[in-house]
């Protein structure tokens, strides 16, 4: 788990970082119209200012697909966590019944640690401490479960299953612990900044042909452009802001209520 990149700073930053250079766009227009009213408007600025906007929404268009491919995975690796560790509690069943109550309460710690590290986000270092701790459990609860499966009265089978069982559990965390890291590169959130602030130099050069300032179209450009970024963040960290996991989190809570 990285640490996201501050958003509020971001939002504020960018938001009047576009307003800036939009009322500096204006003023190179005003400007150079002052100086030669015919040839203020250079015969490439149409194509340039065309370029930039047409990157510009190609970046943003790229960044909302990859961030919502994400967290989709993401929502999907909940479920496969919480029917995996589900199915290997079960398979306990087939251990001797005079294994099985030690096995069942390590399995209930590890899954309040699982639950904890992600409820405790955005918290990076108590999350880490908790994921520690389950991971921390898996040896153990593989170890026992290998030594019940080697008595007398276990079968091969049963030991095949819930071996298996428990490999897939072990798997699955890993999976979605490194699927939490996983974000668009933050070179390219600078990148998009960069090219807000560019096109919103562009725009109000653009706008400034006319006397006025055109407050309510510069404004919603930047207000349209920092909101659609905005989202994209919520997206990409869907544990830190407004957009939440926390609710396909209750199906593994629905899961440790089971445990009895």
């Amino acid at each position: 788990m990285d640490q996201i990149i501050p958003v509020p700073f971001f939002v504020v930053a960018l938001f009047g970082g576009m307003v800036v250079f939009l009322e500096l766009g204006r003023r190179l227009r005003r400007r150079r119209l002052d100086k030669d009213p015919e040839g203020s408007r250079p015969d490439g600025l149409s194509l340039v200012s065309g370029a930039v906007f047409s990157l510009f929404a190609l970046l943003i268009a790229f960044a909302v697909a990859g961030a919502g491919s994400r967290f989709d995975t993401r929502r999907q690796l909940i479920a496969e966590e919480a029917n995996a560790i589900g199915t290997a509690y079960l398979r306990l069943d087939l251990l001797p019944a005079r294994d099985q109550p030690a096995l069942r309460e390590l399995f209930r710690q590890y899954l309040d640690a699982r639950l904890s590290a992600y409820q405790k986000l955005p918290d990076i270092a108590a999350a880490k401490g908790e994921l520690t701790r389950a991971a921390a459990l898996q040896l153990p609860i593989w170890r026992m479960a290998v030594t019940a499966t080697q008595g007398t009265s276990a079968r091969l089978d049963s030991s095949l299953l819930l071996l298996s069982a428990l490999n897939t559990m072990n798997d699955i965390a890993t999976i979605r612990t490194m699927s939490a890291q996983i974000h668009t590169p933050q070179s390219v959130f600078a990148l998009l900044f960069v090219l807000s602030l560019v096109a919103a130099l562009l725009a109000g050069y653009g706008m400034g042909g006319g006397r006025g300032r055109g407050w309510l179209h510069g404004l919603g450009f930047a207000a349209v452009t920092v909101l659609a970024l905005y989202v994209i963040l919520e997206i990409e960290y869907p544990r830190w802001g407004l957009v939440r996991e926390d609710a396909y989190d209750q199906v593994l809570v629905e899961l440790r209520a089971s445990m009895r």
